[in-house]
């Protein structure tokens, strides 16, 4: 299993990457400040490091700039500045991307795939298999019984999410978080518009909805 830290201080982004990694197959670890980044790093070995400028104690560009010292790591900045300057300021550290905040959850996961991929190391198989139901996250396809399905990113990303974490209940708010950002600020019921078209296009009762709380991938047969 491929290790990422979180470097984040603001408690409600981090707790957003550590779920939605931990549900794409990830372990994480976190730290709140640059100082434990540092130690954190320091500590333990990880594949890949999600990085923050805006810091307490050690801004990210100093700890990026002390991984550097004796590690090439994978390292992408998530900061809410999106100047030139800054960017080009990271890049002259070698990171390998520079996101914006507010960012797309399934956007970053695909660019953490991506660089890992291109890191090497053997990534494991990250096809999820269901019933006759195959997801690949990689090439982005959904087969059923053999047939490919035509989803939309969202409907794409629903499945995924149900599937990675069979039996687990989400709730809408969670859904939207995960899928939709961090900052959605819209109505919740767009998910189960989103919900009734993944069924339809599934043709079987895949996703259970859970009565006043929320979906989940429906109990395996038998």
């Amino acid at each position: 299993m491929r290790k990422i830290l979180i470097i984040e201080d603001e408690p409600d982004i981090q707790e957003l990457l550590t779920a939605y990694l931990r549900d794409a197959g990830y372990e994480t670890a976190a730290a709140g400040d640059g100082a434990a980044a540092l130690a954190a790093f320091e500590n333990a070995p990880f594949d890949l490091v999600l990085l923050d400028v805006m810091l307490p104690k050690v801004d990210g560009f100093e700890v990026c700039r002390r991984i550097r010292r004796s590690s090439q790591v994978p390292v992408v900045m998530l900061t809410a500045l999106d100047g030139e300057a800054e960017q080009l300021r990271g890049f002259g550290l070698n990171i390998d991307d520079y996101v914006t905040k507010p960012f797309s959850m399934p956007v970053l996961l695909e660019k953490i795939r991506v660089i890992l991929r291109r890191a090497g190391g053997g990534e494991k198989d990250s096809r999820l298999r269901y019933r006759d139901l195959v997801v690949d996250p990689d090439t982005r396809e959904a087969i059923l019984a053999g047939r490919p399905l035509d989803l939309t990113a969202r409907e794409f990303e629903l499945l995924r999410t149900f599937l990675a974490a069979p039996g687990r209940v989400f709730t809408r708010e969670m859904l939207l978080s995960r899928l939709w950002g961090y900052d959605f600020y819209g109505d919740e019921r767009v998910v189960d518009s989103h919900i009734k078209n993944l069924r339809r296009k599934l043709g079987r009762d895949y996703i259970e909805t859970v009565r006043g709380v929320g979906y989940r991938a429906a109990k395996e047969d038998g």
